[in-house]
C-alpha cells in the first residue's frame, strides 16, 4: 500500500457536485483521487477507505460551489488510506460526529451523541479498552452539549450494537448525518467546518494504517496538471 504526500500545488481542478461520467462532464473528490492514483474513472476507487471516500464525497457535495475547490488538496493525502480493521470504520464515525455535535441544530444534536457514545463503545469492544475510557474529542463534545449528552447516556445504557453492524449500517448513517448536520448548521459558513472535519479524519486514518503503509511518494505532477487543465476548462463551459 502506497500513500501520497500532502503537496499544496500551484493549481487546484474545479471540483463539483455528484457523480460524473468522465472527466470532461467535471469531478468529484473521489473521481479525481481515483484519476491521481491511475484507477478506473471512479466515486468508488479501491485506493480509498470506503468509509472515508464516503465521507469524502458527502463533504465535497454539502460544500458550497465558492469553497469546494480548496477541498483538492487534500485530495492526494486519501490515496493509499485503505484497512480492513472495523476500528478505522468506528475512528472515522467517531471524528465526524464529535465535530458535529457542537454545532448542528438542537433537533440533531442527541442523535450525534448517541453516534459519539455508539463509536466508542464499539473501539472499547474492538481494542479491548476499559469502557469508561473516552477519548478527550469525545469528552469535549459531549461537554459543549450537555443536555443531549444526558439523553445520550441514558439511551445507550441498555444500547448494544455489534461491531459488524456498526460498521455496515450505521458508521456510513452517522457520517452522512454529521455531514448533512454541519452543512446545515447555523453558522456564518459551513465550509471551514467541513473542510476541517475531512482533514482530521484523514489525519485519524493515516495515523492509524502508517504502520502498514509505504513510504510516502511524491503527487504525480503530470496527472495533476491533466486534471487541471480539463476540469477547469469545463468549468469555463
Amino acid at each position: 500500500m502506497t500513500t501520497y504526500e500532502a503537496e499544496v500545488p500551484n493549481l487546484l481542478p474545479v471540483l463539483s457536485r455528484g457523480k460524473h461520467r468522465n472527466p470532461r462532464k467535471g469531478a468529484c473528490f473521489m473521481e479525481l483521487a481515483s484519476f491521481l492514483a491511475g484507477e478506473r474513472w471512479s466515486d468508488h476507487p479501491g485506493c480509498t477507505h470506503r468509509l472515508l471516500a464516503a465521507l469524502a464525497r458527502h463533504v465535497n457535495d454539502y460544500t458550497s460551489d465558492d469553497g469546494r475547490s480548496r477541498l483538492a488538496v487534500l485530495v492526494p493525502s486519501v490515496i493509499g488510506l485503505t484497512s480492513d480493521d472495523p476500528v478505522v470504520d468506528a475512528r472515522i464515525a467517531l471524528r465526524a460526529a464529535t465535530h458535529a455535535l457542537p454545532v448542528v441544530a438542537a433537533e440533531r444534536q442527541c442523535v450525534m451523541a448517541v453516534s459519539v457514545l455508539a463509536a466508542e463503545q464499539v473501539i472499547s469492544e474492538l481494542t479491548g479498552r476499559p469502557a469508561d475510557v473516552m477519548d478527550e474529542a469525545s469528552r469535549a463534545a459531549l461537554a459543549e452539549a450537555p443536555h443531549a449528552a444526558q439523553w445520550a447516556r441514558r439511551f445507550t445504557r441498555r444500547l448494544r450494537r455489534s461491531p459488524k453492524a456498526f460498521r455496515r449500517y450505521a458508521a456510513p448513517v452517522i457520517v452522512h448525518s454529521a455531514v448533512e448536520g454541519v452543512a446545515r448548521a447555523c453558522v456564518a459558513d459551513p465550509d471551514p467546518l467541513l473542510y476541517d472535519l475531512l482533514e482530521d479524519a484523514i489525519a485519524d486514518c493515516r495515523n492509524f494504517v502508517r504502520a502498514e503503509a509505504d513510504e510516502p511518494v511524491a503527487v504525480d505532477q503530470e496527472r495533476w496538471e491533466t486534471a487541471c487543465v480539463t476540469l477547469r476548462h469545463r468549468s469555463a463551459l
